[in-house]
């Protein structure tokens, strides 16, 4: 299998373009097969700065963790890959400074968010209501709940919240009602199959069928990962342990995920002025961040051909200013 058949990374040259600047600690929050990876390495070595790099992969799933050591084998040396949830970055990070990574600053945080192409084409793993599978939906396997779970447990309120907060459903009610009302008359739903055919009643006919099965496959996946939460705690604990000039990059697919990214970015980049009306010379705190990309950057037509992922993906990137001395002769 090659990395590509794995996952086929998207953005990759803009990633590198705008992440791969300086030496140091490089963190893959999601390291999936390890391409945006190998693709960073690649690009600091061409740059002379490869004794200078060392890259923590993070990824919470054994397959991707397999497939990315052959990827990343030529580095072996300059790179650590860790079994974790990208939730835990500053425990993760902690922890190996203090096994020899000290001195190095936190050049550069990747994030690329979503689930992995070999995920989704994984039967096994419940993600696609194209293939029949498990309700499963867990990215660590390992862990406990399942949409499984959520779908025969969970009553029809909670369900149609799910819905309509994490997949912005419209019909979240009426499939809600026909998740439940099918459960009680049949048993439990127990696969990708089921559950699919369920919606698309509910749905009705029309255009609008894939695009609810889309949104209501996003949904239990969001729940069962906790996707929103962990990507807040993330945004906020991926920052802290930037060392100055170092740059945070998120790839997000889907609006509740841009969305969370967009206002974290801004509210690190904007001094605080205090409350409205207070008529301040100075602002109460200075920004410590910068806007690196002042637009989301998006795949252009050629990549979106080749790898249709790449249509929704939209790519942010913020930079912690200098401290004070450092200056613009560092950038």
């Amino acid at each position: 299998m090659t990395n590509e058949s794995y996952h086929r990374p998207v953005l990759v040259q803009e990633v590198v373009g705008l992440l791969a600047v300086r030496g140091g600690i490089y963190i893959d929050g999601t390291l999936g097969g390890g391409g945006h990876s190998k693709a960073l390495l690649e690009s600091l070595r061409q740059s002379g700065l490869e004794e200078s790099v060392f890259l923590i992969g993070i990824d919470q799933d054994d397959c991707a963790l397999r497939e990315a050591a052959g990827t990343l084998r030529a580095f072996e040396k300059r790179t650590r890959l860790v079994k974790g949830n990208f939730r835990d970055i500053a425990d993760i990070v902690g922890e190996l400074r203090r096994d020899g990574l000290s001195d190095m600053p936190v050049a550069g945080i990747l994030l690329d968010l979503g689930v992995s192409s070999f995920q989704i084409d994984t039967p096994g793993r419940g993600f696609s209501y194209l293939r029949p599978g498990p309700l499963d939906m867990r990215m660590d396997s390992s862990e406990g709940l399942t949409a499984a779970d959520i779908v025969n447990t969970f009553d029809e309120r909670e369900l149609a919240d799910i819905f309509f907060r994490y997949g912005e459903e419209r019909r979240s009610r009426r499939i809600a009602s026909a998740v439940c009302r099918r459960r009680s008359e049949h048993g439990p739903i127990e696969t990708t199959e089921e559950l699919a055919g369920i919606v698309r009643d509910a749905a009705g006919g029309g255009a609008q069928q894939l695009k609810c099965l889309a949104r209501v496959f996003q949904a239990l996946r969001i729940a069962v990962n906790d996707e929103l939460g962990v990507l807040e705690k993330v945004l906020e604990d991926g920052t802290g342990c930037l060392s100055p000039l170092g740059r945070m990059a998120v790839i997000s697919y889907h609006s509740l995920e841009d969305r969370m990214v967009k206002q974290c970015f801004r509210a690190l980049c904007e001094d605080d002025w205090g409350p409205k009306g207070v008529g301040l010379r100075e602002p109460l705190k200075r920004a410590e961040f910068r806007m690196v990309t002042r637009r989301a950057v998006t795949a252009g037509e050629e990549e979106v051909r080749e790898n249709s992922r790449a249509r929704s993906a939209k790519l942010r990137v913020i930079e912690k200013k200098p401290e004070d001395g450092q200056g613009e002769r560092n950038r």
